[in-house]
């Protein structure tokens, strides 16, 4: 072999073998990447009815899970009443009995009504995003895992998602025009609405959705708000009261709270615990973009198919609720950790809120000028 041939072939070789080692190095570094973690099931119950909406946007976060791990973690999600009660979840959680749970702090607010603060606090002029907001960037999930972990000592860990719109103030057998109407009123709400509907002079029980309907035909209740025109159409509310008032600042922001037994949690792989937290942040859009689809066409059914008389709730009936508000915090303040919180969500308001009103187009005033004789308030 002439040695120009010698040379060629000895560079072919040393090159083919650079490839290969090339190669496996990079496979060495590519393996790591490829989640080695055993296939996970957990089990988790919502507060949610099976055919409800809300069964649907826990589902949501179950497939992103899922999605998100390649499979390797699955969530087994059971409806309300399948292992616990609707109002049991926290509970269940904490003993172990269920290794997750989809629900809302209000639902748990009788261990500490700091809790709903957390769900269905006062408004200060920030909306149910803007809230949501504080819960990860104002110090909120600092909060919640202070209430929790260290004041209700619970074996938990805990996300939140999903900014629901304003809940309507609720059904009605006749149109609310003034506070005065509802001094007397048996009524069903929950958390700390129900502090606030008391301080009007409403009768308050507090019921799980499911249990709406037969109470008010037993007469333990006269009228109700549970969250959403879809919802409460799912339950029956339009085949028993036919005024259905909106707006209201009993529950203005509100969110689903996904609780894990924290051994359980603590016990899975680092991407595995970022997946379960991350996945809740992805339910938001989800959740959200289903809310608006759903609620607006189930709104315009109960007008136009159910004949449902779909009102405003009056300036006046809201600022009553905000004096409630205000005599209720009077109160709960005296609690510092209750108070921290609070101080919390109120410099939060005040700095985002101000930014937002200031700065956010009059949609109404557009959607006058599109659609005019549509709404006259």
């Amino acid at each position: 072999m002439k040695k120009a041939e010698a040379s060629n072939v000895s560079r072919r070789k040393f090159l083919k073998g650079s490839a290969v080692a090339t190669g496996a190095a990079a496979a060495t570094v590519a393996f790591p990447q490829i989640s080695r973690a055993q296939t996970t099931t957990l089990k988790m119950q919502s507060s949610w009815g099976a055919k409800a909406i809300f069964q649907d946007m826990a589902k949501q976060y179950a497939d992103r899970v899922e999605g998100m791990s390649g499979g390797r973690l699955k969530v087994d999600l059971l409806p309300a009443g399948a292992v616990v009660k609707a109002f049991q979840v926290q509970d269940a959680c904490h003993k172990g009995v269920l290794d997750g749970a989809h629900t809302v702090t209000a639902y748990w607010y009788g261990k500490n009504k700091a809790a709903s603060l957390f769900g269905t606090g006062p408004v200060f002029g920030a909306n149910a995003s803007q809230i949501l907001a504080w819960i990860h960037y104002g110090g909120g999930k600092e909060l919640y895992r202070e209430l929790v972990q260290d004041i209700l000592k619970l074996n938990l860990v805990g996300f939140f998602c999903m900014p629901m719109p304003t809940q309507p103030l609720g059904w009605f057998s006749e149109e609310i025009k003034s506070a005065d109407q509802m001094k007397g009123l048996k009524y069903r709400t929950v958390g700390l609405a129900t502090d606030i509907m008391q301080g009007m002079g409403v009768k308050v029980t507090q019921l799980p959705g499911g249990e709406i309907v037969p109470a008010l035909e037993r007469g333990v209740i006269e009228a109700f708000e549970f969250n959403n025109p879809t919802s409460d159409r799912q339950f029956g509310a339009q085949d028993v009261r036919k005024h259905y008032m909106m707006g209201s600042y009993h529950q203005a922001a509100e969110f689903f709270e996904i609780i894990f037994n924290q051994d359980k949690y603590n016990s899975l792989p680092v991407e595995q615990k970022k997946i379960l937290e991350y996945a809740a942040e992805a339910a938001n859009t989800a959740n959200y973009g289903m809310a608006m689809d759903s609620y607006s066409k189930d709104l315009q059914t109960l007008l136009n198919k159910d004949g449902v008389k779909v009102h405003r709730t009056p300036s006046a009936v809201m600022q009553a609720q905000l004096k409630s508000w205000d005599e209720v915090l009077a109160k709960l303040n005296q609690d510092p950790f209750f108070k921290k919180v609070v101080d919390s969500q109120k410099a939060w308001s005040h700095r985002v809120a101000y930014y937002d009103i200031n700065n956010a187009a009059d949609y109404k005033l557009a959607f006058k000028h599109y659609f005019p004789g549509e709404i006259d308030f």
